[in-house]
């Protein structure tokens, strides 16, 4: 729970910070790039240490779908950091 808190105050964070409108597209790709290689990555490694096919593969989906909301929570901050932005700039 407050490791995905914490990603959504990074993407806020981001968000705000950046000037001007991010290029969420290009943020939404890349962050699917990063998570897809993350997930293979952490996939082989839970397939060679978590006893093969078994529990290391389930392991291995699970670690892959976190990785993945974990992007989609960042995305997410970051459109609410650009919408704070576009605010306090009106003000």
């Amino acid at each position: 729970m407050w490791f995905q808190l914490l990603i959504l105050v990074l993407g806020i964070i981001y968000g705000y910070v950046k000037a001007g409108k991010q290029d969420l597209w290009g943020i939404l790709k890349t962050g699917a790039i990063i998570g897809i290689v993350l997930g293979i990555i952490f996939g082989i490694i839970a397939a060679l240490f978590g006893g093969g096919l078994g529990m290391g593969a389930m392991g291995a989906i699970g670690i892959f779908i976190e990785i993945v909301i974990l992007v989609i929570i960042f995305i997410i901050g970051v459109f609410i950091g650009d919408f704070l932005e576009e605010r306090m700039k009106k003000s």
